[in-house]
């Protein structure tokens, strides 16, 4: 089992910048494939972005690839999704999330959650 937390979300304006964490507790963190999802209101949960076991192996949506980094210094046992030039349409709530041993866009193949943190774009 492993615990996540997000943090990090906020508002801000369009083309800001923000950094949002995932946290985790429980299993070793290192163990772990981790990602961020997203979802807007009315909207069906999407991929944003995942790293491999390493760091070594990222994804990323097309829509955020060349704006957003995600890291994983495991040493801290803490996920990060650096946001730049945001847009409004970035707007949702960021989900965290963790698998043994998968790192890709499908949400079915990932095993643990986090709650989620609120992100909010303005124009």
């Amino acid at each position: 089992q492993v615990q996540l937390v997000e943090s990090g979300g906020g508002l801000v304006q369009a083309g800001g910048s923000l950094r949002l964490s995932c946290a985790t507790s429980g299993r070793t963190f290192s163990s772990f494939c981790m990602g961020w999802f997203r979802q807007a209101p009315g909207k069906e949960r999407e991929f944003v972005a995942a790293i491999s076991l390493s760091g070594a192996g990222t994804n990323y949506a097309d829509n955020v690839k060349g704006r957003f980094t995600i890291s994983r210094p495991n040493a801290k046992n803490t996920m990060y999704l650096q946001m730049n030039s945001l847009k409004p349409e970035d707007t949702a709530v960021y989900y965290c999330t963790a698998d043994p041993k998968y790192f890709g866009a499908l949400e079915s193949e990932y095993d643990y959650w986090g709650q989620g943190t609120q992100v909010t774009v303005s124009s």
